[in-house]
């Protein structure tokens, strides 16, 4: 299906005045009129109508099958509708762009119902419904055989692109497009590398007249990603005579993660309307090179589907001093030494590697020898990764009684974020990194708290938007019927956009049936964590041990998961401290008597497999205020100073009776 716009200056209709509304609403009555007698007799499986027709211009819409010669039937459409005009143009257009024209032509009348329209050929199912899936649009430009293959250069896909442009090329001008004979496969990591490679093979189908549109379609998917056989379809129909670019958007499958089976739903699906329109649409599948998975699932599915695979290519020592030459000639600046001191012998490196090295010498070339008198300023980069954390957030952290361990895993994974995009612009690493995290520890060990002030901490330092935290247990993640719980486990990471999910006790989910609730909430958990890596950090907290069962659950869980911060129990001088913190937080002081009662009151009580912890020290505290009341009530209140009145005593603190283990006797005892 092609859409096509037809502009041009009308010669024997005069110009419209002030006072020929009248006239022009005749005008436009004859022109629709017209317009639907011609497309019952004579268009067929298409469609033409006037979109404008105002101050001596005609803007024209054409919904086109591809076997019709449409420049011919344009020349007929006007002659019929009784224009005639100079200096026409026409001009491929997209499905957006076509809905515009039927939108326009609605409300001035020269048709009924563009709606009506855009359903007679399937288009409301793209345009409204088909709004589920993301896909995009593009117009190719049209580029001679000596421009294409200069463009292949700047790429290095030299060793399979190369040969399928001559096969291309050899085949000739068919004088008409009679089907695919193979469709493509292209493996790369490199956005730019896959832009060029589809740009290129699509300009060099449409100059061999393989390809009847310049319109081409292109599509995104990501991993456990489910769409109906319908959108697939509709999508496929509007392509035809065209080409569909199917861009799979993930890192790494080598893992078996819970989506596993409804990937390959929509591979099956996807591979379904590949099949369908083999010869009436081009399909080129998009892959990172690393996903081996998902393109074993492709080729199973495809059947007989003839398959080009292309991907890019490793150079190493000349070829890659050779590819760095043409991107200096290409920026017009002179090599040196330097530049060619960073191809390290006998590495292989990839094209936006080999860019990653040019870009950070030519950066460093601009400041040195092209303006040298910049040569001191500091790179804004690095500035930023040598600073401070910053924030109240990091300083109430540091602030916080103990934690040693934990402070220094979470500072090692805040200077590990921040080192992120200085890596990425070193050519160390391309993703952002999963920021996801366990929190082991016994009950009061302050998880929640510095999983709170840790969202801040990230928020403060540009490394989450939001910095809210949201808390969740099993009851708040597993759905009570059939499909409840992926949805709300989906809510869920949503209301998290830009902060942190901290999802308590998750070893809860594990009930220990297979297919049951708890299983689909982490699967749903898993397939979540990836695909809003770059939004929300979940971290998951609970006991040690039981936090050990739950990561041996799902093998893609623990991969996922980038930092395992230990909260070990508070020392009984720690928990001195905790309770002298939560004292003046509440304007209350503690006597040294006091202290040292507390001191063996906390040692007596960290050798139960049940301590608390800080919130040990809480109820503690709250029980001494409530004694200093009673004691203070028994005296005369008129004599009682506000030292007194905010002062907890010796007195105050009582001394828990701890449980003893029972011992067992063995034998029988009456």
């Amino acid at each position: 299906m092609l859409f096509y716009k037809v502009e041009g200056t009308i010669t024997n209709i005069p110009a419209e005045t002030d006072d020929s509304r009248r006239a022009h609403r005749e005008t436009v009555r004859k022109l629709s009129l017209k317009s639907d007698a011609f497309n019952r007799k004579y268009a067929k499986a298409s469609y033409y109508f006037v979109s404008d027709c105002t101050d001596g211009l005609i803007a024209i819409g054409v919904i086109a099958d591809r076997s019709d010669d449409v420049r011919e039937t344009i020349k007929a459409y006007m002659r019929y509708i009784g224009i005639q005009a100079k200096n026409v143009v026409t001009t491929e257009i997209t499905i957006n762009g076509i809905e515009n024209l039927l939108g326009c032509a609605a409300r001035q009348d020269y048709i009924n119902d563009d709606d009506e329209i855009l359903e007679r050929f399937g288009l409301d199912k793209v345009t409204r419904f088909g709004r589920s899936i993301s896909y995009g649009e593009n117009i190719l430009e049209t580029r001679s055989r000596k421009a294409v293959f200069a463009d292949v250069g700047k790429y290095l896909l030299q060793e399979t692109l190369v040969p399928e442009l001559n096969r291309i090329y050899e085949g000739g001008n068919s004088g008409g497009v009679y089907g695919h004979p193979v469709h493509y496969m292209l493996l790369t990591d490199d956005i730019d590398t896959r832009k060029a490679s589809c740009r290129l093979l699509l300009q060099a189908l449409y100059a061999n007249r393989r390809l009847h549109s310049r319109r081409y379609c292109f599509l995104d998917f990501k991993p456990g990603e489910r769409f109906s056989m319908v959108a697939y379809n509709t999508l496929y129909k509007v392509c035809d005579g065209g080409a569909v670019i199917i861009r799979y958007l993930a890192n790494d499958d080598s893992e078996d993660d819970g989506y596993a089976s409804s990937e390959r739903d929509t591979i099956e699906s996807l591979c379904e309307a590949v099949k369908s329109y083999r010869n009436q649409v081009l399909t080129i599948l998009c892959l990172p090179r690393a996903c081996k998975s998902a393109k074993a699932l492709f080729y199973e599915n495809l059947g007989t589907v003839p398959v080009v695979e292309m991907q890019e290519e490793f150079a190493a020592d000349e070829r890659a001093a050779s590819f760095l030459k043409s991107l200096a000639r290409e920026a017009r600046i002179r090599t040196d030494k330097a530049l060619f001191s960073k191809i390290e012998p006998g590495k292989g490196y990839l094209a936006p590697d080999l860019r990653t090295l040019f870009d950070e010498w030519y950066n460093r070339k601009l400041r040195t020898s092209v303006y040298p008198q910049y040569k001191n300023i500091a790179v804004a980069r690095q500035e930023a990764v040598k600073a401070a954390p910053k924030g109240n957030a990091y300083d109430e952290l540091r602030e916080m009684v103990g934690l040693r361990e934990a402070k220094a895993v979470i500072q090692k994974a805040l200077n590990y974020y921040k080192m992120q995009k200085l890596y990425e612009e070193k050519g160390l690493v391309r993703d952002n990194p999963a920021m996801h995290m366990v929190f082991t520890g016994n009950p009061g060990t302050a998880k929640t708290t510095v999983a709170r002030l840790f969202a801040r901490i990230m928020k403060d330092n540009g490394l989450l938007s939001k910095g809210q935290l949201v808390e969740v247990g099993r009851g708040d993640l597993v759905g009570r019927f059939v499909g409840w719980t992926a949805k709300t486990v989906q809510a869920k990471f949503k209301e998290a956009h830009g902060g942190v999910l901290f999802i308590d006790e998750a070893y809860s989910l594990v009930d220990g049936h297979s297919g049951s609730f708890g299983d689909e909430a982490i699967n749903t958990i898993v397939q979540e964590m990836e695909n809003h890596r770059q939004d929300v950090v979940v971290i998951f907290a609970g006991y040690p041990d039981e936090m050990e069962g739950f990561l041996q659950k799902n093998p893609g869980l623990r991969s996922r998961i980038a930092f395992h911060v230990p909260f070990a129990d508070y020392s009984a001088q720690e928990l001195c401290e905790i309770a002298a913190l939560m004292g003046r937080s509440k304007g209350i002081s503690l006597e040294k008597a006091a202290m040292d009662k507390l001191r063996t009151v906390f040692a007596l009580a960290a050798q139960q497999s049940d301590f608390g912890n800080g919130r040990y020290v809480r109820n503690l505290l709250e029980q001494a205020k409530m004694n200093l009341a009673s004691r203070l009530l028994e005296s005369d209140l008129d004599e009682i100073s506000a030292k007194e009145l905010s002062t907890i005593k010796a007195v105050d603190i009582e001394v828990p009776v701890l449980p003893t283990a029972q011992k067992h006797k063995i034998g029988f005892a009456c």
